[in-house]
């Protein structure tokens, strides 16, 4: 994707596609492109210990994590794989429109992929609600005084394991989709002011990447958490 090399801003303010440390828009480009693609990779792998440890766990107690399972919603998690996934197709469908000089519908997606961002939230307030007033915080927390359904019976020994699994999971991607909102708000700020054009949309691609990480993950925790029994 070329970028260009001395285009001049199209909002006339007469600076350069490029900040002063790059030598043109092209390796201001490329440089950003790996610094995104570097992060992500640390992001993975903090992601990917979390997995691991799950395997792990769920390995030598199976049943802990069937009854876990149950105790989730999926029907909530199903709706919020829903809101992410349309969140990453507005994200996508703002940088295209960004590339088409189509400023407006840019904007218009953004708002649309913060407000998916928003409802994620909403949701998974509502959903720890439920599991906090049930006394399923993890270690000295875990308590359960809530009643559970016939076909789960009594709660295994090591229950609090899939929890605090649950909640480290979920909270630090809950984190990651907060930290995503005020980026997005930051792009549509910018994109307002026309600080991106057809040849200049390195930091809305970035953010879109750092999106489509986010949506990725959840995509994994969907089934490995509610889905698991």
């Amino acid at each position: 994707m070329s970028t260009g090399n001395t285009h001049v801003h199209s909002q006339g303010h007469g600076h350069a596609d490029h900040a002063h440390h790059f030598d043109n828009a092209e390796h201001e480009y490329v440089s950003s492109k790996e610094g995104v693609w570097l992060f992500m990779t640390t992001e993975i792998l903090m992601f990917g210990g979390l997995f691991v440890a799950y395997i792990l766990f769920k390995n030598l107690y199976p049943e802990v994590f069937h009854t876990g399972g149950k105790l989730l919603d999926w029907k909530l998690g199903g709706l919020n794989t829903i809101v992410l996934l349309t969140s990453s197709l507005t994200m996508a469908l703002s940088i295209h429109f960004v590339q088409k000089s189509q400023n407006s519908k840019a904007i218009a997606c953004l708002w649309i992929t913060l407000l998916c961002a928003g409802i994620f939230m909403v949701v998974k307030y509502f959903e720890y609600s439920h599991k906090i007033h049930m006394g399923t915080l993890p270690n000295k927390f875990f308590h359960l005084h809530e009643e559970l359904p016939a076909e789960i019976g009594e709660a295994p020994k090591n229950l609090a394991l899939f929890f605090g699994l649950y909640f480290v999971m979920t909270g630090l991607h809950g984190i990651h989709v907060l930290v995503g909102m005020g980026l997005i708000y930051w792009m549509i700020v910018r994109t307002k002011r026309g600080d991106f054009h057809p040849k200049k949309f390195t930091a809305l691609e970035g953010v879109g990447l750092y999106w489509h990480l986010v949506d990725l993950i959840w995509i994994y925790l969907f089934p490995l958490l509610y889905l698991v029994s």
